[in-house]
């Protein structure tokens, strides 16, 4: 039975009902770990990252905090083997593993650069100058920032169980919050490793971060106005959250990074075999490949001029058609598992769906061939490439969150902005093209949907971070279906989660305060 991280101690749950999940491997099908969390004092871990956590991370500089965040760094990198081991067992290659592992050490690490160069060695920031607020120069206005005396509880996805706790603890520990962590279920075992690394360090606080390995739903009821709820995960989980009584009675703050149907676009004039359409293929598959497309941020949509539709199916099936999916420690492998067989078999359901519209012109959702894997075990599925009908509203809304694009063809520019825009908002979208004023334009049109936007042009293509790489110092998150929330953003996320004050007094008060 996986254990949970509760006031500063490794507790057991009490389920012996068979209300507990079993969690399996996804390239053997063997149980690795029983999750549940009967029986926990979940009342006592929140009371005490508020009374023991919060007060000792708010009694340290912004400078103080970043040092934590280094120190945390160096912990996880110095037993990050561990956690590539662990990852296999998730269906991860190598470079899946190092994906998560060693970008949420990135993570850490810039931000406590950041803290060191853009904020104070002070507990609290006074933004920009005094405001003159009557005719005299005595009375004055500052908006001061503070640590809000709450908790952050992290809720979880499955795909980043490495990378997205440290992100969401790199801006709560700069913040002063501590925080309670809620690991997805599937790979629940990863995060419980994590966590087993930092607190054996003994590099943070008492109470600066707690485990929950299991349902947290009672602790939605333990939520107060000085909490920060920060989740990642479906639409639909996002949605009911958002509504949740406890939340709203309170008002609660809600972050939600949300799954998004994303999308690329290739200009009309980026011609077949030329670099850049290379580029943009290279671009889709390593978006299907990569943790086996398992990421809020991959490529869904291909959006081509209609004249390129052919060219681009052809091109994109052929680099498909090179990578070998099966065990992830088998040489070769270039694709693992999906996380379980139930997202295997979500993933299926999804891209037939979708398929209604049009055909599969790569790859069969039912069969696959896995390297030195039993693919029936396994959550194995082959690099899955549909052609729909771009006016057919499936490929516009569902989502399989796994190897699978579906390639759209448009009439025009327009066209192509309107078939963005029924996505109903995205973490990210990709625009691939030389031809500035029409990128700039299209830009413009079509900003307003996406968190991010990934330009691809001549100039850029052998130094892209790529599509679906969230970064630290630049938003992620995205409106509407992508749910509305904002994370990373530099030193920005780390103030969205303080509290901003506006203090009007003498210029000796604001003095003592850092104005």
């Amino acid at each position: 039975m996986l254990q949970s991280h509760l006031q500063d101690t490794w507790v057991t749950p009490t389920a012996t009902d068979g209300s507990a999940t079993d969690v399996h491997d996804a390239v053997t099908g063997d149980l690795v770990c029983r999750v549940s969390s009967a029986g926990l004092d979940l009342d006592g871990a929140f009371g005490h990252a508020r009374r023991v956590g919060g007060p000792a991370l708010r009694a340290l500089t912004f400078h103080g905090r970043a040092g934590l965040l280094d120190a945390v760094a160096a912990a996880v990198r110095a037993r990050r083997e561990e956690l590539y081991v662990l990852s296999a067992r998730a269906g991860a290659t190598l470079n899946d593993a190092r994906y998560d592992v060693d970008g949420g050490i990135r993570v850490l690490r810039d931000y406590a650069a950041r803290a060191r160069a853009e904020l104070p060695d002070a507990p609290q920031l006074v933004e920009g100058p005094a405001e003159r607020l009557a005719r005299g120069e005595d009375f004055l206005g500052v908006h001061l920032v503070t640590p809000s005396p709450g908790l952050m509880l992290q809720v979880n996805a499955f795909n980043f169980p490495v990378w997205a706790p440290l992100e969401k603890l790199a801006q709560a520990v700069l913040a002063g919050m501590p925080s309670v962590v809620k690991p997805a279920t599937p790979t629940a075992y990863l995060t419980e490793h994590l966590v087993r690394i930092v607190t054996e360090a003994g590099v943070l606080p008492p109470g600066a971060l707690q485990l929950v390995v299991g349902s947290v739903r009672p602790a939605l009821d333990l939520l107060g106005e000085q909490d920060v709820l920060s989740f990642t995960g479906s639409a639909a989980t996002a949605e009911t959250l958002r509504t949740h009584p406890r939340l709203v009675a309170r008002s609660v703050r809600f972050n939600a990074e949300a799954d998004s149907v994303n999308a690329i676009v290739l200009a009309p004039d980026v011609a077949p075999g030329s670099p850049l359409f290379d580029a943009f293929v290279r671009e889709v598959v390593t978006e299907m490949t990569v943790k086996a497309g398992q990421k809020c941020t991959a490529i869904r949509r291909v959006l081509v001029p209609r004249e390129h539709e052919s060219a681009a199916l052809d091109a994109i099936s052929a680099e498909l058609a090179g990578v070998t999916v099966g065990n992830p420690a088998a040489e070769g492998v270039r694709m693992g598992a999906v996380v379980s067989l139930a997202q295997r078999d979500d993933v299926r359901r999804a891209v037939r769906r979708i398929a209604e519209s049009g055909r599969f012109v790569h790859g069969d959702p039912e069969k696959v061939r896995a390297v030195d894997a039993d693919p029936e075990r396994g959550a194995f599925l082959d690099t899955l490439l549909v052609s729909a009908d771009p006016e057919a509203a499936a490929p516009h809304e569902v989502e399989p969150f796994g190897p699978a694009a579906t390639v759209l063809a448009y009439r025009d520019t327009g066209h192509a902005a309107d078939l963005l825009a029924r996505g109903r908002g995205s973490l990210a979208a990709s625009v691939v093209s030389d031809d500035v004023p029409w990128t700039t334009g299209f830009v413009a049109e079509t900003a307003a949907w996406h968190g991010r936007l990934h330009v691809l042009d001549s100039l850029t293509m052998g130094q892209t971070t790529g599509h679906g790489s969230p970064l630290p110092a630049l938003r992620h998150g995205g409106p509407g279906r992508a749910g509305g929330g904002s994370e990373l953003a530099g030193i920005r996320g780390v103030v969205d989660l303080m509290q901003r004050t506006a203090v009007q007094g003498s210029r000796r008060v604001l003095d003592s305060l850092g104005a």
